[in-house]
């Protein structure tokens, strides 16, 4: 079943836990690393991922899940109050049916304004260094 294919040590996530590859760091503890998406479906798009080798929620070790979800509140309460957003959409996929393009589990947050729509990810292209930049010290500032 595809959804609990073996972790793939290579992927992103995994590359950018190990510094083998930039992000824009929002936050990190002992249990998670939050950076924003490069291809926003809304400013201030943040993405939390774990320390543990997980490629999904379901395969996410129960012992390590309740401490990570306490670092997604934590972030998503940063984001939330960074943007002043009236919401939050928090999405989080698993398998590639499900959505998932990266099998590293990750959280979506997006700070919604009323009336104002989501991107399709990727739709809007990257986003500008000077945006992420602004978007990432906003974030910090806000812990």
């Amino acid at each position: 079943m595809h959804l609990f294919r073996p972790y793939d040590p290579q992927n992103i996530f995994a590359k950018i836990l190990r510094g083998e590859m930039p992000c824009f760091k929002v936050y990190e503890d002992e249990v998670c690393l939050a950076f924003l998406d490069i291809f926003p479906q809304g400013p201030g798009h943040t993405l939390v991922v774990p320390k543990v080798a997980a490629t999904n929620l379901l395969n996410m070790p129960a012992d390590a899940l309740g401490t990570y979800m306490v670092s997604v509140q934590k972030v998503a309460k940063a984001v939330q109050k960074a943007f002043q957003a009236d919401g939050l959409t928090v999405f989080q996929f698993n398998g590639a049916a499900g959505g998932q393009t990266v099998f590293h589990l990750h959280f979506h947050l997006i700070p919604r304004q009323e009336g104002v729509g989501l991107k399709s990810h990727g739709q809007g292209g990257k986003a500008s260094e000077e945006d992420l930049l602004a978007h990432q010290a906003a974030i910090i500032a806000a812990f």
